[in-house]
């Protein structure tokens, strides 16, 4: 990289349409790098006076490319100001390839880069179709695997079970090849609740603490299933090198995956809702929508993550002492701030935690550790969906 950062940040807030038009506002002639957890490569378009010029993104050079990278909607993204070799490739001007990217993106040409989206278990996926059939799960896909953490591999044929619901084991792996079946024991049998492919863990950061550990749920081998078993001693030794504050929150998002899931049981399994938010006495703490980058640790009290659905205001967990609610910086829970609000009980104190330390010692973790909080976050979306699903037979 040969020239000086002039503009960082992160797509989820400013979108690369958004990014063509600040750089050819200023007529800034450098690189533009893109870089995404769901790929191995950065996506890289040189500028010229405010003028693509040229691109790449993996295998795709020129227009080609530029258009392919439209489709990361998440990521970080970094414009460096410095001399760009070669000729021009792109000819096209700068808003005609805006226009065409998102044209190209609503009719589903540009493949979307990124998680599976957990809305799908609400359109086309995990909800009935127009004949009335019941649709499955979609697979979740995970980032590009670190290997560097795989001990061994194992396999497991079609059907044959990894873990156990309650059974007790620290083992955490990654999907290197095939898909697994999460589900969960029911007074109505056992319920599905998210499809794990490549690139996705089974086991938390709980696997990784000095304590007893039942496993949460069952997962099952669907086709041929190809893990890599991962050095738990090192994740350990570099969970414990973490700030304080960074542990709390991983232990936090741990915490609620397992209470949105709890959730998703309840409502599947019930005739009626058993969370019901106190009468009076909520004050708002967190409001949807908000861009406020605030993170609390609770320390005394209660507080309710609520959505919002076609019958109103719907709880979707209850959080207490040591839980972590707010904006997280470096992952989309898909509850708030953007999809969810945050209410508590008058009771509640919290202490802020610093977002800017947390990005940080984010940035500096290993792939693998990065690719276990994706997973979690991704599942606390799915399953967050799937809540709205079962609501609405309530």
């Amino acid at each position: 990289m040969g020239g000086k950062a002039v503009l960082t940040g992160n797509l989820k807030f400013t979108s690369l349409a958004d990014l063509f038009q600040i750089i050819g506002g200023n007529n800034s002639t450098g690189a533009l790098r893109i870089m995404s957890q769901y790929v191995p490569h950065p996506g890289i378009v040189n500028f010229v006076k405010g003028n693509p010029v040229n691109a790449m993104n993996g295998s795709l050079k020129g227009l080609d490319a530029v258009y392919s990278l439209f489709g990361r909607t998440e990521g970080n993204f970094e414009f460096t100001e410095e001399k760009v070799p070669g000729d021009p490739v792109i000819k096209k001007s700068r808003m005609e390839i805006v226009l065409d990217a998102l044209r190209m993106l609503d009719d589903g040409v540009i493949e979307k880069v990124g998680p599976t989206t957990a809305d799908e278990l609400l359109t086309k996926k995990g909800s009935k179709s127009k004949d009335g059939q019941k649709r499955e799960l979609p697979v979740i896909k995970g980032p590009a695997i670190d290997y560097l953490y795989i001990l061994d591999e194992e396999e497991f044929p079609d059907g044959r079970t990894v873990v156990k619901e309650g059974s007790h084991g620290k083992w955490i792996w990654v999907i290197l090849d095939g898909a697994a079946q999460i589900t969960r024991e029911t007074s109505r049998g056992p319920l599905t609740i998210a499809k794990l492919g490549e690139g996705c863990f089974i086991g938390s950061f709980t696997s990784l603490l000095f304590q007893e550990y039942a496993r949460s749920a069952t997962v099952t081998a669907m086709g041929d299933l190809r893990l890599g078993l991962l050095d738990t001693q090192r994740l350990a030794g570099e969970f414990y090198t973490l700030p304080i504050d960074f542990r709390t929150t991983l232990s936090s998002l741990d915490r609620r995956l397992k209470k949105i899931t709890d959730r998703a049981v309840d409502l599947s399994s019930r005739k009626d809702d058993p969370l019901v938010l106190p009468a009076k006495g909520l004050e708002v703490a967190v409001e949807m929508g908000s861009k406020k980058d605030d993170l609390c640790c609770i320390q005394e009290g209660q507080a309710y993550v609520v959505g919002r659905s076609g019958k109103g205001p719907l709880p979707l967990l209850v959080l207490e002492k040591d839980d972590v609610f707010g904006n997280l910086p470096f992952m989309d829970m898909g509850q708030e701030p953007r999809n969810a609000s945050v209410v508590s009980t008058p009771s509640l104190k919290t202490i802020p935690l610093d977002t800017e330390e947390l990005h940080t010692s984010y940035d500096h973790l290993s792939q693998t550790f990065k690719g276990m909080i994706f997973n979690i976050c991704t599942c606390v979306s799915i399953t967050t969906k799937l809540v709205y699903l079962f609501s609405r037979g309530k």
